[in-house]
């Protein structure tokens, strides 16, 4: 729970849908003010908002259309999250997108588009708010990498390249931040229930669900309570970790 003299702010990219969305109702439970990031689905976004409202009518949630990538966007968004609520507490880099293709085939503007959103994006997102937490001496930041990110994936290698990247800015970040009470972790899903799981082809699922120890597909609620934890006070030793969220896949 938060401190009752604190009105803490979480802001969570790629919140309209899917993971992000469970992330932020976890989020708005706890009692976090919410900043929803969305890239252009702005009905889905206020449809998470009403619903994180509704979990806590006591929470405000803002949402802010943004691309992640892009250093003024990324700017004007942390700069509105200010004015509305005078602080940042929690960032969720969870904006990201795929383009898949074997090596042999992809395009390097397949390969930069994944970059730049899922990587370039959480890169800026960090820099802007760290400046925030650090002179607040107090910050939670959360990297949603992927299994594929630990252990990689044929036809993905963009997307692959992507999420590792995101544990080793994680892990660099945690060393940086530490002395001003600031932790970095990541959250790996492993075979998530999500639109992008769910254009898999059935042969494909098949196969994933046949390496999973705990045979069954995990939730997007799985990783938004693993993503709570670690934003919370209750986390506060924790820095520079990757939380495997995949029913022990990575074994």
């Amino acid at each position: 729970m938060n401190n009752e003299n604190i009105n803490r702010c979480a802001v969570v990219t790629g919140g309209s849908r899917g993971i992000g969305r469970a992330i932020c109702l976890e989020l708005a439970k706890m009692g976090n003010n919410l900043c929803i990031v969305y890239a252009g689905n702005e009905k889905a976004a206020l449809e998470t908002a009403d619903l994180c409202k509704e979990a806590n009518a006591e929470i405000k949630a803002l949402t802010i259309r943004c691309d992640v990538s892009n250093e003024e966007d990324v700017k004007n968004l942390f700069d509105k999250c200010i004015s509305e609520f005078g602080r940042v507490d929690i960032l969720v880099n969870n904006a990201g997108v795929t383009c898949d293709n074997l090596l042999a085939r992809m395009t390097v503007e397949e390969f930069d588009r994944v970059i730049n959103t899922n990587l370039r994006g959480a890169f800026i997102c960090c820099q802007n708010v760290t400046r925030i937490m650090m002179k607040q001496r107090y910050g939670r930041i959360v990297n949603i990498s992927s299994i594929v990110g630990v252990h990689g994936n044929a036809g993905q290698v963009n997307y692959s390249a992507s999420k590792a990247g995101l544990i080793g800015l994680t892990k660099s970040i945690a060393k940086e931040l530490a002395t001003r009470n600031v932790t970095a972790n990541a959250v790996a899903p492993g075979f998530i229930a999500t639109d992008m799981t769910q254009a898999m082809s059935d042969a494909a699922k098949e196969a994933t669900l046949a390496q999973i120890p705990m045979k069954k597909v995990g939730s997007p609620e799985d990783v938004a309570k693993a993503v709570a934890f670690l934003a919370s006070e209750d986390s506060s030793y924790i820095t520079g970790q990757v939380l495997m969220v995949d029913g022990g896949m990575g074994c």
